[in-house]
């Protein structure tokens, strides 16, 4: 049998029932508290010691929420009746939601995380919470995921923080539907790179950094390094990166890199139908410059990695005309060539 709880329990039984029942749109009585003090933790409790606990609760700095409210009393003297008591949440249920729908909506997380850090978000609020994201259609299980990657994070983090190198194996999946490891005659490959920044694009982490034998800007996804660790090699200055000469400006390279390619920006001109414009801005910003705009098309100029405008422009191909520079435009040209060759 267990034993009698102990009164010393009671201000954190208190706390435990206002942040699992309460919130902004649910409110509890002190006899709403009496009762689930009673049914939950065997306790029994006045009205006088409930308002007592919560508020040495509010004086050590919880945030709890109540309603003041005048009323008669048994002798004709006015008093105050304290009521609708609950605990006032550091995040809105809607921001909560939000954080849920981000990890639905990632690839790169592997589905067992997934659903722990979704369960631990759903903590973050009443039980109420958890009624309203019950519907959330469950996760495909069936995406390819590493397990490292909490792992590599915290390392590129403290690698950053550092100024250190990582060294990591870098994989890719095949027909096998395994990762393998990149490697160069039956050895695998070593990475050592100079970690700048860790970014989410295209529901993806990739670490923008410098293979340390180039000198130019390496974009690798985080899902992908296996064995990674942080060494005592000091991190290559970005002075010393081409691209990066003048710092990193993260806006302007991710709208740079729309696929998180490597390799140099160049300025590229195409016409476009008038209706793709929202789309254009979403991929490329808002420097995206507009002009010779018509009734059903517009040019259009943006400064944009090279291999990314190429594979941007064949799946916009049937939307979209590239006219500069020349030998982007004869690239794709002759890649649609080849492919409309194959199917004839």
């Amino acid at each position: 049998m267990d034993p009698m709880p102990t009164k010393k329990m009671l201000i954190i039984n208190i706390l435990e029932i206002l942040q699992k029942y309460s919130d902004v749109n649910h409110r509890l009585t002190q006899q709403d508290i009496i009762k689930k003090l009673a049914d939950e933790y065997n306790m029994t409790v006045d009205r006088k010691a409930v308002k007592r606990n919560i508020m040495k609760l509010i004086d050590a700095g919880y945030d709890i929420e109540y309603t003041e409210a005048e009323r008669i009393g048994k002798t004709g003297e006015k008093e105050i009746l304290y009521t609708d008591w609950y605990y006032n949440r550091r995040f809105e249920d809607s921001e909560l939601r939000l954080l849920i729908d981000s990890l639905l909506f990632s690839k790169h997380i592997p589905y067992s995380q997934c659903k722990e850090l979704i369960e631990k978000i759903k903590g973050l609020s009443s039980i109420h919470f958890d009624a309203k994201v019950r519907h959330i259609v469950n996760l495909p299980e069936n995406m390819p995921t590493n397990k490292q990657l909490f792992y590599n994070i915290e390392c590129i983090d403290e690698a950053i923080e550092k100024g250190k190198q990582v060294l990591f194996k870098y994989a890719y999946y095949d027909i096998d539907k395994k990762l393998h490891i990149k490697s160069d005659n039956s050895i695998p490959r070593e990475y050592l790179v100079n970690p700048y920044q860790i970014v989410a694009t295209n529901a993806r982490y990739y670490l923008i950094g410098n293979y340390d034998k180039y000198d130019d800007v390496s974009h690798y996804r985080l899902d992908r390094i296996v064995d990674i660790e942080v060494t005592d090699n000091a991190v290559k200055p970005m002075r010393k990166v081409k691209g990066l000469e003048n710092g990193l400006n993260l806006p302007t390279h991710m709208a740079e890199h729309i696929y998180m390619f490597s390799g140099n920006s160049i300025r590229a001109t195409f016409k476009a139908k008038r209706y793709l414009v929202n789309e254009i801005i979403d991929w490329f910003g808002m420097d995206t410059v507009f002009s010779n705009e018509t009734e059903e098309d517009v040019l259009v100029t943006v400064k944009v990695n090279e291999n990314a405008i190429f594979y941007w422009l064949l799946q916009y191909g049937q939307h979209v005309e590239i006219l500069q520079p020349n030998d982007l435009r004869n690239r794709v040209v002759k890649t649609f060539s080849e492919i409309n060759k194959k199917y004839e």
